[in-house]
Formats: C-alpha cells, structure tokens, sequence
C-alpha cells in the first residue's frame, strides 16, 4: 500500500511525515522546503504478530508495510508550475490512495500561505490543483483517441465520448471519483486513465494538542472537513503533527504511557493505517512457524489461490488446498496439533473467500 501525502505548506504535512516514518523530510516554517518527494516505509501495527511470533518462538516476525511519499506543499497554480509545479503532482499518480493534511490550528507564529486558517478553502484549492492536473491527462488522452476514432476505430469513438463527458465533469469542478461509468469498456478506459482525482481521500485534520483528548469534537475547523469529507464519501482522522513528532522519539512503553497521559487510546499513525485499509478494502491474513510470522496485506473477498499468490506466485499457479485456522482459535488451542484435534483447522478450496486473522498454511504443487 502507498499512500501521497499532500496539503498546502505548513499545514504540518512534514512533520506528519516525520513522525510516521522517523524518515528526516526538512520541515520549516516556510513554503516549498520539501523539495523532493521524501519517501518511507513503515510497519503496519498489528498486535496479532507478537502474539503468533511467541506462540512459535518464531526466528522473524514481519509485518505488512505502508510506503508513505510526502509531496512537496502545493499552492494555488501548482498544475501551471507555481510554487515547485506540478513535477511533484506526478508523484501522486503512482499512490494508491491520497492523505490531505488540513489545518485545523491557530498558531500567529505559524504562517499559513493564504493568510489565515480556512480548512475549506484550503481543500477547494489542492482539489483544483489535482482537477487541473487531471484536466492535461485528459486532454492529451483525447487528441489520441480522436485521430483514432477518424481513421473508423469504433473502440476509440465510443472512448472519445466518454472522455467528452469526463472532460466537463472536471470542467465543472468535480472530482473524477463522482463521474458516472455506463460499463466495463468506460471503467477500463477509465483505469487506464489514472486520474488523481479518482483516488481515494483521507483527510488528516491537524489540530492542536487541547484538540485530540475529544477528537476535535470542539474544534470547528474539524467539523467543517467531517462535514465536507462525509458528502464526498471520505474518511477523516485528528491527528497532532507535532504530538506525533514527540512520540517519534519514544519507544513502545513510553509512548503508550504518553498517550494515556493525554487521554487517547491510538496514535496517529495507527489511525491513518486504519482508515487507509477501510478506505482501500485491505485486511491481512498471516503465516506463522518456527522461521517466521508475517502479515500479508490483501484485497477484502481475495481468494485463496490468489492469497497464495502474494507470497509466491508459484504458490497460486499450483494451489492445491490451503488449511485455515483463526488466530485466536490458535492461540487458545495452546498448539496447532491441538486446534487440529478441536476440528479448528479448515481444509479449504479454490472458492474459499480469506477472512482477517485467518493463519493459513497453503498446500501446492508445481
């Protein structure tokens, strides 16, 4: 999973970045210091590895990971090549999904690039930077398709219309995420596309230290952004950049201690991994033995051979059957010979659907 962190300078995108992937992006209080996609790869919290790891006493553990790629502050004219341009827009492309960061904080020694905190304007202005982006694509998909669609490409001229009313759809403001596909040859014209604006967004409102213990209830800045992401079918977290930063610095038992002292249960960045599988339809199963436990990130309704085939494709070309067991069923069972005697273990088949949690040990032949 690779995850574009955008936002306007000095929202605390930077330091956001910082303190999820400890990776050093410079971070001051002025536009454009990033001046190069930073990027960093950062394991997926998940307790159920330690748990399976020391039922095996295994050798490794491995946990899924989220590649974050923090992108220089746009401003206004980004796409025409204002501020660093849009040679960092093309770094989003490659995303799977866009966290936002808005500023939902007062701070007079904080400069906010338009003069003051407004997180709607501030989401209206990167929404048309990426719209306008979108918009270029588009435009030379279009001269493309209609030197085909001359020459009788009946496939090009069916695309050329739907590309006409995407063209409007984007003039008109929207998001390619709301245009409306009529069937399977516009949904993959439409893939083959990558708009930016078709990706899934995560709003990330950054708040002040006061603002987290009532997950910026009181903040309303932040209700303005769950009001505009709930109309447009996104999630929003509440994070503090900067409390993230501090944290950065602490191991496991500091940290959690320091949350309890602020009267949360969850960092930011295990918020953000959660909205970001909720929003991507991801879960894990997992593999465990003496060698090694490790966490396997997929599609929500994959099936098994497909499953198989995260870990090598040998496994799913030659998927014979694979045996299941819940993790905690594991566990209770106090061994795997034991869950086996309980009827825990599940020969399952080619149609089996993987469930989150599921440990699995894939039989195949090649």
């Amino acid at each position: 999973m690779k995850l574009g962190i955008v936002g306007l300078p000095n929202v605390g995108k930077s330091t956001l970045f910082n303190s999820l992937t400890k990776g050093g992006a410079e971070s001051a209080n002025y536009p454009f210091c990033t001046i190069d996609p930073n990027v960093g790869v950062v394991p997926v919290p998940d307790g159920r590895l330690k748990l399976l790891g020391d039922f095996y006493h295994s050798k490794k553990v491995t946990p899924a990971v989220v590649e974050f790629v923090d992108i220089a502050g746009l401003v206004k004219g980004a796409s025409k090549g204002e501020g660093l341009g849009n040679q960092f827009l093309a770094n989003i492309r490659e995303c799977d999904a866009i966290v936002h960061v808005v500023r939902c904080f007062e701070d007079g020694n904080v400069i906010h690039v338009d003069g003051s905190v407004d997180p709607l304007r501030d989401i209206e202005t990167i929404d048309l930077e990426l719209i306008f982006a979108d918009l270029e694509v588009l435009e030379r998909r279009m001269a493309r398709t209609t030197r085909s669609a001359k020459v009788g490409d009946k496939a090009a001229a069916k695309e050329k219309v739907m590309l006409e009313r995407l063209k409007q759809h984007l003039e008109d403001g929207k998001n390619a995420s709301s245009f409306e596909l009529l069937d399977e040859d516009e949904e993959k014209s439409f893939a083959e596309i990558n708009l930016l604006t078709a990706k899934p967004v995560i709003y990330a409102a950054n708040v002040g230290e006061d603002d987290l213990s009532d997950d910026g209830q009181s903040n309303a800045y932040v209700q303005e952004v769950r009001k505009y992401a709930s109309e447009h079918g996104s999630e929003v977290f509440v994070i503090c950049a900067q409390i993230e930063a501090e944290m950065a610095e602490l191991d496991d038992d500091e940290k959690q201690e320091f949350l309890e002292d602020l009267g949360i249960t969850q960092s930011g960045l295990d918020k953000l991994i959660q909205a970001s599988y909720r929003t991507l339809g991801l879960m894990s199963f997992l593999t465990s033995g003496e060698d090694e436990t490790r966490a396997w990130t997929i599609r929500i309704g994959t099936k098994a051979p497909q499953a198989a085939g995260k870990i090598h494709t040998d496994f799913e070309r030659g998927f014979i059957k694979a045996e299941v067991v819940n993790y905690q069923d594991l566990l209770d069972a106090g061994s795997y010979a034991g869950a086996r005697d309980k009827g825990l273990i599940r020969v399952e088949g080619k149609d089996y659907i993987v469930q989150d949690g599921d440990v699995i040990l894939f039989r195949f032949n090649v």
